[in-house]
């Protein structure tokens, strides 16, 4: 019989994880018919699944090591099946609503809520003729966008990861407070930030068993036909490629560079959050891209770094990030390209987010890097 997990009233009877000041993290679950319960998660949170040990009262619970700061994803394996605590709030990750927990970072406050101006998270639906269905973006707008109506603003287009969608910028990210906050100490332009799905499909497709060729092309058509000109005829924008950047974590970085290659004509600013980055031209199944080897600034990306001297007149910014415990394939493709790109003169920011890994807080420190940066 599969076990029953339950979420009583009493909070003594299931606990939301309590974050420790060292770091440690207790994680708890009224599970009384279950015979095994674990608790596993994001990189940040070590090297689990972490095995929970039963009291009389049928309260699994364990006590993690130190984990790294930021938000992680968890979940509990009951039984062999995956859960979500039901103490805690979930977010869209591993493609569907998954647990989180904000382990605080001492002395980092860049993402708090604080007592400035704040922008606002609106959402827009509007209609994509290229797949004929109903979508939505998440739109953050500056604190002063409706007390000027003669104002426009520069755009940022701010792509999540695989397996996430377009709340994960504003909800795991916090971007809407990273803006809000630089905004007010005039360390950034007020600009207008847009995130989007980054699939064509309804369905939240795993990317290593896509044809990414096929998926990345039908989500550019989207951002190009669709989405650029229902933000510039709903929003006041400054229209032009000059005050428009693209910028992408992971599979957002990917597609940063992938849609950018194409569309240089619509974008001035570009920015690779940890996003794998490739040294072939064939992306027809994730296993076969390249990311070892030499990266060939003169055929990489159709040609986008050919002519540096072109490149770095056309493109006023192209930053490239990464933590420096993410896994190896992160690093080594990311470096790798930098230190070709640089040597071949394409100019580049690049920036190392220590001690983080492939989560959040490497996408936090990256953004508030990176958009001080824009539209200058």
């Amino acid at each position: 019989m599969l076990a029953t997990v339950t979420c009583a009233a009493e909070p003594a009877a299931a606990k939301a994880p309590i974050v420790h000041p060292d770091k440690r993290i207790t994680f708890s679950l009224k599970a009384p018919e279950a015979r095994s319960v674990a608790v596993a998660g994001g990189d940040g949170l070590g090297s689990g699944p972490f095995q929970m040990t039963k009291d009389a009262n049928g309260i699994w619970s364990v006590t993690t090591p130190p984990a790294v700061p930021g938000f992680h994803y968890y979940w509990f394996v009951v039984d062999g099946l995956q859960v979500n605590d039901p103490t805690s709030d979930t977010f869209f990750g591993y493609g569907k609503p998954t647990g989180g927990l904000e382990v605080p970072e001492q002395g980092a406050d860049y993402y708090a809520i604080k007592d400035v101006p704040h922008g606002e998270v609106r959402e827009k639906t509007y209609f994509s003729k290229s797949t004929g269905a109903w979508r939505r973006a998440l739109v953050y707008t500056p604190a002063e966008y409706d007390k000027n109506s003669k104002a426009r603003y520069p755009v940022l287009y701010l792509q999540h990861g695989a397996g996430e969608n377009e709340t994960g910028w504003t909800r795991q990210g916090r971007a809407q407070f990273i803006l809000d906050n630089l905004i007010a100490a005039g360390k950034a332009r007020p600009m207008i930030v847009v995130m989007e799905r980054g699939y064509a499909t309804p369905a939240t497709p795993d990317i290593r068993q896509e044809n990414v060729q096929a998926a990345f092309s039908a989500f550019e058509k989207i951002v190009v036909d669709d989405l650029i000109p229902t933000i510039d005829a709903s929003y006041r924008t400054l229209a032009d490629r000059d005050h428009r950047a693209m910028a992408g974590l992971s599979m957002g970085g990917m597609q940063t560079f992938f849609i950018a290659s194409h569309h240089l004509d619509k974008f001035a600013y570009l920015a690779n959050l940890s996003g794998p980055i490739i040294r072939n031209a064939d992306l027809s199944h994730f296993s076969e891209i390249s990311m070892d080897g030499p990266f060939d600034t003169k055929t990489a990306y159709g040609g986008m770094f050919s002519d540096p001297a072109a490149f770095n007149k056309r493109v006023r910014l192209l930053w490239v990030g990464v933590g420096t415990a993410e896994p190896e394939m992160f690093r080594t493709s990311i470096g790798g390209a930098v230190k070709a790109l640089k040597s071949a003169g394409v100019q580049l920011v690049y920036f190392e987010s220590d001690g983080t890994a492939h989560e959040w807080q490497t996408w936090r420190r990256s953004l508030n890097d990176l958009a001080p940066r824009l539209f200058r």
